[in-house]
């Protein structure tokens, strides 16, 4: 095993030039995800799909394509061996868009390297840890090292607006004993992220004359003659808002923390309201630049982050007995319940919650441990794809390169934490897949 492991770092140290080339030209590649920005001059997953392609089958991996979208297909590359001790490398190739180009002092999608800096968008988010996996696989054929477990790359689209790409490849039963994200973590090793839930709370009022609102404000007499009040439906989204606030502290500050996360991620993130007039068939306002109608409908959207050792179906149901207890309160709500709405946009994130002793944790930990390099271990505060496999069963870490900049100006991945990062994934690759 050690002497397999020598000969696959002695060749990935004499391929640096690969990894950092690769690199480059992954990012070179304009990948932003057209769900984000649609313009046919950044989005080509596709292209990077063909060219990453062409990349490892010239050193024999057994590459395959599957579509997740048109024009927007999943990569897999496959070194052969057992389920037992099998292997899944990840990373997404989809970028965020660039933002204001004018914040940038390089080309976005130019691949420049200053100061050990390689540059671009993508080139830390996570275009440099794919390369890192791809420089893997390749130092393994180069050097004819034979695994008794299958190594598989999995090359994803669609991460960053929700990981579609890999739960399609865990719905076509893409699966492994093992799985390692190559995210940047800037080389801290994280086991556990907490889950993600995107929910929709729609509150219902009733339309009125904006003239009319001292009728429903102060008491009128009960005639024949009266217009029926009005509901002002924003009005009780203010007060529905500011009551998941006080749910999110007593969420945040009463329940036990996970011990690999800070305290307080288990955010309730109002992120989206719209209110106006009329429910349209997409289930948004149908008029919301009229501010003399009385809203009757108000739509908020929130981002539900919950604990790695949480379950979804807990958290969803807590939240939907907090709407119906927030309605009994108003006498028009009773009559009217709000409804939730869950699987916003087809979006969820289960959690990821690999034990710190589990046998992938500890053989990165020991491939870092043998090159002389103590290894941090602590939670992911955002979600990825890992979240996706693990709801699989598939249990997962997360692990990649330092860097700075992410979906923002200038963003850079470290070039010799590139190379430090191949040499744990070959290690640990080696040491989980076993050897022939």
């Amino acid at each position: 095993m050690n002497a397999a492991i020598d000969a696959v770092l002695q060749e990935l140290q004499r391929s640096e030039n690969f990894l950092i080339e690769l690199t480059q030209q992954l990012v070179r590649i304009p990948t932003v995800n057209p769900k984000f920005e649609a313009d046919p001059a950044l989005n080509h997953e596709a292209d990077l799909q063909y060219y990453l392609r062409t990349v490892l089958d010239g050193f024999g991996m057994q590459t395959e394509t599957t579509e997740v979208f048109p024009g927007r297909p999943n990569l897999i590359a496959t070194l052969p061996g057992g389920d037992a001790r099998s292997l899944i490398l990840c990373g997404h190739v989809d970028v965020v868009p660039v933002g204001d180009k004018s914040q940038w002092h390089v080309q976005p999608f130019g691949g420049s390297i200053e100061k050990g800096r390689l540059f671009g968008r993508g080139a830390m988010d996570m275009k440099g840890g794919l390369a890192a996996a791809v420089a893997v696989a390749r130092a393994i054929r180069r050097a004819k090292v034979e695994l008794n477990g299958r190594l598989e790359l999995h090359a994803v689209v669609d991460e960053e607006a929700g990981g579609f790409g890999a739960r399609d490849l865990v719905k076509r039963g893409r699966r492994a004993a093992g799985l390692i994200v190559m995210e940047p973590t800037g080389e801290a090793l994280m086991p556990a992220e907490g889950g993600l839930e995107w929910v929709r709370v729609t509150i219902r009022g009733r339309n009125a004359h904006s003239a009319w609102r001292f009728n429903e404000l102060y008491p009128q007499p009960s005639s024949a003659g009266r217009l029926e009040p009005g509901v002002n439906a924003l009005e009780i989204a203010v007060r529905f808002v500011t009551a998941v606030q006080q749910l999110e502290r007593d969420w945040t500050t009463r329940k036990k923390p996970h011990p690999l996360l800070p305290p307080g991620v288990n955010t309730i993130h109002p992120g989206v309201m719209l209110c106006g007039a009329g429910l349209a068939a997409n289930g948004l306002p149908q008029v919301i630049t009229n501010p003399a109608i009385v809203p009757d409908v108000a739509v908020i959207d929130f981002d539900l982050k919950f604990l790695p050792d949480e379950i979804s179906a807990d958290i969803r149901a807590d939240f939907e007995d907090f709407v119906v207890h927030f309605a009994q309160q108003d006498s028009w709500l009773r009559e009217n319940p709000p409804k939730v709405q869950w699987d916003l946009y087809g979006l969820h994130f289960p959690p990821l919650n690999t034990p710190t002793d589990h046998k992938l944790v500890r053989a990165i930990i020991d491939s870092r441990a043998a090159r002389g390099e103590e290894t941090e271990i602590k939670g992911f505060t955002a979600v990825c794809d890992a979240a996706h496999y693990a709801g699989a069963g598939i249990p997962g870490v997360i692990f990649g390169p330092r860097g700075d900049g992410l979906h923002g100006p200038d963003e850079y991945v470290e070039v010799d934490s590139l190379l430090a990062v191949a040499e744990t994934l070959a290690a640990t690759a080696i040491n989980w897949c076993g050897v022939k």
